[in-house]
């Protein structure tokens, strides 16, 4: 499956996708993931025929379908609403495609159990939609779906009317059944863990463009810009200003009033740190690279921040700490565009911490940690898992191949 870009506007001039280009490989298993509005929803619409397309093609096979009704797409979709038939039983949920298509009963019996059986619904054949509990009735939904055999699946958001411990059992069970069938799929979702559990490639969205698309490790360790770095992660990546300088002959970056110095290793991968020595970049911090100093291995002050700890939370395994420090957190368009999408109070706090130099970091600690609130703390940075960001190109400052130099420079 293949978008070439592929754009939607609407009637009103709304544009919600733009220059979408994306190769699905068969059987692999693509999801789309961003923010509300984003545009995932909309692209998944038009490959399975309920949005015309504005610009561009898209290919099933060999086929452009943009022209093709739905029913002449051989493909199935599952929505986050079951939208089974209450009268029916599960079998009958189940066989209701394939009887349309008028398909002899003696070929949908052998086909509707053998997919019965992979799902684990043959004892609830007999049952009705009712009497299910809300993962049973996605699997039949799911059922219903996999029985045509089509060329590819498309999935709207099917967990999100499942309680937390239910959307953790499907995540698995549909990348199970996934894999067993070798099924084409496209998997949209807003929950950035849904992708990166379950996806073989993960594409990322903003207003409509396609901001990156990679494996799941490769999005998390080497996001393209400022927008996946925010959007991918839990909790999500600690970014503030920090001046690049050089010192001794080697890099270090001034965070606040502390420096931390960069390895050589580090700045070798990056070539195209040299292009921002002197000025300010955005340094990226995942909350699993801080550790409380006391006791970190390797530790010295030049790879140390300090702060005062605001609140905790004991997760069982691990001890969140907010933590205040001096420095400037990063408020660029699209870390606003994060933050005002998970909570409009982080919104307004992140932009008051910005005014008044003070930036809010998140350290992932053991759980048998004692840092209390209002105590100050130190900590302690793996400094070979940093990340840096161009702040006027909110682009990533690769690794392994020279940036461009910035604007002005």
């Amino acid at each position: 499956m293949t978008f070439e870009h592929v754009g939607k506007v609407y009637a009103d001039g709304t544009r919600a996708v733009e220059d979408l280009n994306l190769g699905v490989d068969d059987g692999e298993f693509v999801v789309l993931v961003g923010p509300s509005g984003c545009g995932k929803t909309t692209a998944l619409r038009m490959v399975a025929g309920l949005e015309e397309i504005s610009e561009g093609s898209i290919r099933i096979g060999d086929t452009v379908v943009n022209k093709l009704p739905p029913p002449k797409r051989d493909i199935a979709m599952v929505f986050q609403n079951y939208a089974l038939y209450p009268q029916m039983t599960v079998y009958d949920n189940i066989a209701f495609g394939l009887k349309m298509r008028k398909i002899s009963k003696a070929e949908i019996r052998p086909r509707v159990e053998g997919i019965a059986r992979v799902l684990g619904l043959e004892e609830l054949l007999k049952r009705k939609p009712g009497v299910l509990s809300g993962g049973q009735r996605q699997r039949v939904a799911m059922g219903r779906a996999i029985v045509r055999d089509p060329q590819a699946f498309l999935m709207d958001e099917p967990l999100s009317n499942l309680d937390a411990k239910l959307r953790v059992q499907m995540r698995s069970e549909i990348a199970r059944i996934q894999r067993e069938l070798g099924a084409t799929t496209i998997y949209v979702t807003h929950d950035q863990v849904e992708a990166m559990t379950m996806g073989d490639r993960v594409a990322v969205m903003r207003r409509g463009v396609l901001q990156q698309v990679e494996d799941p490790q490769t999005i998390y360790e080497r996001p393209a810009n400022l927008f996946v770095a925010s959007f991918i992660g839990s909790p999500s990546m600690n970014i503030v200003e920090a001046r690049l300088e050089r010192e001794d002959r080697g890099l270090v970056c001034r965070v606040g009033d502390r420096v931390v110095a960069i390895p050589s290793e580090v700045a070798a991968r990056r070539p195209g740190l040299e292009a921002y020595v002197d000025r300010t970049v955005g340094l990226g911090i995942r909350p699993e690279s801080l550790a409380e100093a006391a006791g970190a291995a390797g530790d010295t002050d030049r790879r140390r921040l300090a702060g005062r700890v605001v609140a905790t939370e004991l997760l069982g395994s691990e001890r969140l700490a907010y933590v205040e420090i001096a420095a400037v957190p990063v408020v660029t368009e699209e870390v606003l565009e994060v933050a005002g999408d998970v909570d409009s109070t982080v919104l307004e706090s992140l932009k008051s911490e910005a005014k008044e130099h003070r930036a809010g970091l998140i350290a992932r600690l053991d759980a048998d940690s004692r840092v209390q609130a209002d105590e100050t703390v130190e900590l302690a940075l793996d400094t070979r898992k940093l990340h840096f960001f161009d702040l006027e190109t909110e682009t990533a400052i690769p690794v392994d191949v020279p940036a461009a130099a910035p604007a002005g420079a």
